[in-house]
């Protein structure tokens, strides 16, 4: 192997006098000491069970048989003339409870029930496959349109169109009206009808005379 050949190495690449840098000094906490000696102080005190100085129960308070019982009541003196309370009722008795209706609830119920109108169920989405359920109206994916600014306020387009219509209309009525008032037969007044008359009825007697001679 030709030894010119590893004088083409990546590695001459590298300058020769580059040296690594050293590393920054390793992270102390200001607070290590003060928390070391609370660590210690404390378990100093704990070594015991329970806190080191505690005062210690004395021997005469041992304890005695049914000292951890509830007393009981004193008893009292039976007396012979106490009332006794009334006696139990029997099966065959129906004793008057409360306030007697004659209102028939079963009959009232199901016509409730039957003249009622059903339930609807609250709407609500589910957000997980876990099947957990919100409300859906408080949610804001069901446009409430009163809520806006111009609710109840006819768009403007709708006005727009309106007018067009309203318009063609009245050009279709005039229109319709001229036509009625061209194809109308003129209306004589007294006058021009006695002039009309007048030369009319020359005109008249002669064709009547035309008619018999032929």
């Amino acid at each position: 192997m030709d030894p010119a050949c590893f004088s083409e190495s990546i590695y001459n690449l590298i300058p020769s006098d580059w040296k690594e840098p050293p590393q920054p000094p390793r992270y102390t906490s200001v607070f290590k000491t003060a928390v070391k000696d609370d660590m210690q102080k404390f378990k100093t005190a704990m070594k015991t069970m329970g806190p080191a100085k505690v005062e210690l129960p004395s021997p005469k308070e041992f304890l005695k048989k049914h000292s951890k019982e509830k007393p009981l009541p004193p008893k009292k003196k039976f007396d012979r003339n106490e009332p006794k309370k009334p006696p139990v009722p029997l099966r065959t008795d129906h004793p008057v409870m409360g306030i007697q209706s004659e209102k028939n609830f079963i009959n009232t119920n199901a016509a409730d029930v039957i003249m009622g109108v059903a339930k609807k169920p609250k709407p609500i989405y589910i957000d997980k496959r876990t099947g957990d359920k919100h409300d859906l109206e408080t949610s804001g994916l069901v446009p409430k349109y009163i809520s806006k600014k111009d609710y109840g306020v006819t768009p403007e387009y709708i006005c727009k169109r309106n007018e067009e219509v309203k318009k063609a209309q009245e050009e279709y009525d005039n229109y319709i009206q001229e036509n009625l008032r061209k194809a109308a037969m003129k209306r004589l007044s007294d006058e021009e009808r006695e002039t009309v008359l007048q030369f009319s009825l020359p005109f008249a007697g002669a064709e009547k005379e035309l008619g018999r001679g032929a």
